[in-house]
């Protein structure tokens, strides 16, 4: 038993020392790479992308070679994380098709009025997509590849839970501000070509176009935005601790190491990640989901009638046309006839 410990533990060197020296003291990165340094001397990359760049993909590759990480973070959460093995011609397809039962899963997931947003953004990335020909989230399939190439290297979900994002965006709003919201998201058709996504590289493209919509609704940006710069700078804090090297017997002493992080996220979120980085952080508030007020329960009532109002209208028009065009068929007049002249018998 003994031994076989020993052997694993030999194992487990050789494969550290082969990674160690493939990473780079002094790494060439990409002017996308932000990096910080956690207080135990533990290295965080943070690559900022641009959702639909080619540029980006390659920025993640590279900073992932150049350093060999032992952690790679993502700005995905567990209902995003389907894509990552998605191949891109099904995502392609599948950003471009916005259906019922899409919205269906939405509003059951999230709740009526969060589940109608959350489909109101994916219009706008469904947008993206339709002008470049380009799936979302490359960067973050790309890291996924490179992080299995990586001896113990773990991937991690860094974003928070989409769900609890959207509740309490929407509870962040009042009716009006809801309604003036989702009109600017339906009515979003401006032109984009890639090359306006490459120039948009220092502010991920977009994260600037939900800037423009939601610049007037501050509470909005501070829920999608400034809150989840919290959130990613806490797990990217999680991720960067020391690593504590195996033992052939308990009788070594322990031996930790810094550990090496990359961190991949929209370019947006990187001052944020950077202004958080050093200050105490307490994310069980912007984890908490609260309840509807009285204009939220009103405004859910509303469109709750204004569908079955609508369903029941149209219900009632098909009803009518379709009595008027039976009633017009001459085998219904000769039937009508017959049962008059019987009656008048």
């Amino acid at each position: 038993m003994a031994c076989a410990v020993a052997a694993d533990v030999d194992a487990f060197n050789l494969l550290l020392e082969m990674k160690l020296k493939r990473r780079r003291q002094r790494p060439n990165l990409p002017r996308t790479v932000t990096q910080l340094v956690a207080e135990d001397g533990s290295r965080v990359y943070v690559v900022g992308t641009a959702h639909f760049s080619d540029d980006s993909k390659r920025d993640v590759v590279k900073t992932i070679r150049e350093v060999q990480p032992d952690v790679v973070v993502v700005e995905l959460c567990q209902y995003r994380v389907s894509m990552l093995k998605m191949d891109e011609s099904t995502l392609l397809r599948e950003a471009q098709e916005l259906s019922l039962e899409k919205l269906q899963q939405a509003v059951r997931q999230n709740g009526l009025m969060s589940g109608l947003m959350q489909m109101l953004l994916l219009k706008v990335s469904a947008h993206i997509t339709e002008q470049l020909g380009m799936a979302p989230g490359g960067e973050f399939r790309e890291a996924f590849k490179e992080a299995s190439k990586v001896p113990f290297c773990k991937f991690h979900l860094g974003d928070r839970p989409i769900p609890v994002t959207f509740k309490r965006a929407i509870a962040a709003l009042s009716f009006w501000q809801k309604v003036r919201l989702a009109w600017g998201l339906c009515f979003l058709s401006d032109p984009i070509s890639k090359d306006d996504v490459e120039r948009c590289k220092q502010k991920d493209l977009l994260e600037q176009m939900m800037a423009e919509m939601i610049g007037e609704f501050p509470d909005l940006h501070r829920t999608i935005v400034s809150e989840r710069d919290v959130y990613l700078t806490y797990m990217l804090r999680q991720a960067a601790r020391r690593l504590e090297l195996p033992r052939a017997s308990d009788a070594e002493p322990r031996k930790c190491v810094p550990s090496v992080v990359v961190g991949v996220v929209g370019m947006g979120h990187v001052p944020g990640i950077e202004k958080n980085w050093s200050t105490d952080l307490n994310i069980q508030e912007i984890m908490t989901v609260p309840p509807p007020s009285i204009s939220s329960r009103v405004s859910r009532l509303a469109v709750k009638a204004a569908f079955f109002g609508l369903l029941g209208y149209s219900l009632y028009w098909m009803g009518r046309r379709t009595a008027s065009l039976v009633l017009s068929l001459p085998a219904t007049q000769y039937c009508l006839q017959r049962v008059t002249e019987a009656r008048h018998k």
